[in-house]
């Protein structure tokens, strides 16, 4: 009862730190520029990089441009701005207009009384003009920063697709989806997220396609995140998650815009933030994760066959070292006797039982694997399979472990790489442990209590009210023929029945090619 008191308490002391503070530079700025200047000063106390820059307006009105040096363009500042300004100018009734119109050889011009404003402008990089006797500043679009340049994904790379990827600039990211969508129906909706951080997120939809029971869903679990600061798009998917505790994401995140336009063209909604190239896509459900974009790119029937493949790899991934556990363990009369008895001649030195004989391989392996990913590429790759081939060969030696598990590992950790996601290969590598704890004390009988409850808990899950498992559970059978077949394109003439109700028809009925035409 006291920590939540003083919980409470410090809650309410920080909101109302936090509306002083919005009340504070909610005022209106003073005609007196000196004023306005000392007020920004004062604001800007020790940030070096604020540069105050002083000048005339046609030697006779008192300026000061306010701009963060790095972030603003300066060569742009000093051509359409400063050079014509410092020219002569007639007396005007309104002098701000004059400039807007006829002085200022800028595209973007906002004019705004607020501090706020004007706080939110210089941290933006457009660079403020204050004038002498106007209460009224200008806010300059010139902003202009170091950016990453368009390349191709390294965590989603495709042997046939687009090449693009999202970068950290959120406007070059929406200026790549309006490539992908020429329509006006693809609206983005701008928000900020974070106190002190002021992040910029987009809300991408279609208007028409999307459901708007979920586009208020998003736009209120977005609404609700009071957080001082947002730096990367993983910090909202945690706060926007149905189940938060669940190991399995039920948000799809990509670097591929192409990914993103077939998402909304479905009806979903794309998440997009500053400062990161991960964009966010909800709803989603499990099979959308085992979904790859060249399955699309690719004939049909490579691309089923690829699917199945994956299919098969994913319970591999998944099952295998707790079979191996459970067989050896309790099941020994379920193996070949040849094979048996080379199982039993590679164990007979291991003074471990096939429990901790298997943890130890597959903590071991998990280890070089997240190694791998954090060194240096240079030298990443090499030190995870040298270290995978000496540690294996020296453990076998050593009588450590036995021959037969490594193949199992090994085996096992090529399969994890099958899965398209890497959350979703992640959440699987993470239900492998305990499903080995339960084969190892129960057998076979532990292996399916533990596919049980995982089936259990896939089907009790939803993302923003989209039960996890579907088209299969609850059942959808028109749905069928993008989850465990890629159906051609001629045949996938609806969207699916969740997200695409409003415009169910993507393409017109009985488009299937003619042979007698040419496939016209």
């Amino acid at each position: 009862m006291l920590q939540k008191r003083a919980r409470k308490k410090l809650e309410n002391r920080s909101s109302t730190n936090f509306k002083k503070e919005d009340q504070k530079f909610a005022q209106i700025l003073s005609f007196d520029l000196e004023e306005n200047i000392n007020l920004f000063q004062n604001i800007y106390t020790d940030c070096s990089d604020v540069i105050f820059r002083s000048f005339l307006i046609g030697n006779r009105i008192e300026a000061v441009l306010i701009y963060i040096d790095g972030l603003a363009n300066l060569e742009d500042l000093e051509t359409n701005l400063l050079a014509p300004l410092m020219q002569n100018i007639q007396e005007q009734t309104d002098i701000v207009d004059h400039l807007k119109k006829n002085k200022i050889a800028v595209a973007y011009v906002q004019e705004f009384e607020t501090i706020d404003k004007g706080i939110e402008s210089i941290l933006r990089g457009n660079p403020l003009l204050l004038l002498e006797g106007e209460k009224r500043a200008l806010s300059l679009g010139l902003a202009k920063w170091e950016k990453r340049s368009i390349e191709e994904p390294t965590a989603e790379g495709v042997v046939r697709g687009p090449r693009d990827g999202f970068v950290e600039t959120l406007r070059v990211n929406t200026s790549l989806l309006r490539r992908k969508i020429k329509s006006p129906d693809l609206k983005l909706k701008s928000m900020k997220i974070g106190r002190y951080t002021q992040t910029d997120v987009v809300i991408a939809y279609i208007e028409g396609l999307v459901e708007q029971t979920l586009l208020e869903e998003v736009q209120n679990r977005l609404q609700r995140i009071d957080l001082d600061g947002v730096l990367e798009s993983g910090y909202i998917e945690e706060f926007i998650e149905d189940c938060p505790f669940s190991p399995f994401p039920q948000v799809i995140n990509t670097e591929r815009p192409d990914v993103v336009a077939a998402n909304l063209l479905e009806g979903r909604v794309a998440i997009l933030m500053d400062e990161t190239p991960f964009v966010l896509i909800a709803p989603t459900t499990f099979f959308s994760l085992l979904q790859s974009p060249e399955d699309y790119y690719q004939r049909f029937l490579i691309s089923t066959l690829i699917r199945w493949l994956r299919y098969l790899f994913m319970g591999i991934s998944l099952l295998l070292p707790s079979l191996y556990v459970a067989i050896l363990t309790f099941h020994q009369e379920m193996v070949p006797a040849s094979l048996l008895v080379s199982i039993a001649g590679s164990r007979e030195t291991v003074p471990f039982p096939a429990l901790v004989e298997a943890l130890i391989m597959e903590v071991t392996f998990e280890a070089l694997r997240e190694a791998g990913i954090r060194l240096p590429k240079q030298i990443g790759s090499a030190v995870s399979i040298v270290g995978a081939l000496v540690i294996g060969q020296a453990a076998v030696q050593a009588g450590l472990v036995s021959t037969p598990l490594v193949i199992v590992v090994a085996v096992t950790g090529i399969a994890s790489f099958m899965v398209p996601r890497y959350v979703q290969g992640t959440a699987f590598r993470m239900i492998r442990f305990p499903i080995m704890f339960l084969a190892g004390t129960l057998g076979l009988l532990g292996v399916m209590f533990g596919v049980i409850a995982l089936s259990i808990h896939l089907c009790t899950l939803r993302s923003f009210g989209v039960p996890y498992m579907s088209p299969v559970g609850p059942v959808k059978m028109r749905n069928w023929k993008d989850v465990l077949i890629r159906a051609p394109w001629w045949m996938m003439s609806t969207r699916p029945h969740l997200t695409g109700e409003y415009d169910p028809y993507r393409q017109s009925i009985g488009q299937m090619p003619n042979p007698s035409r040419g496939g016209e």
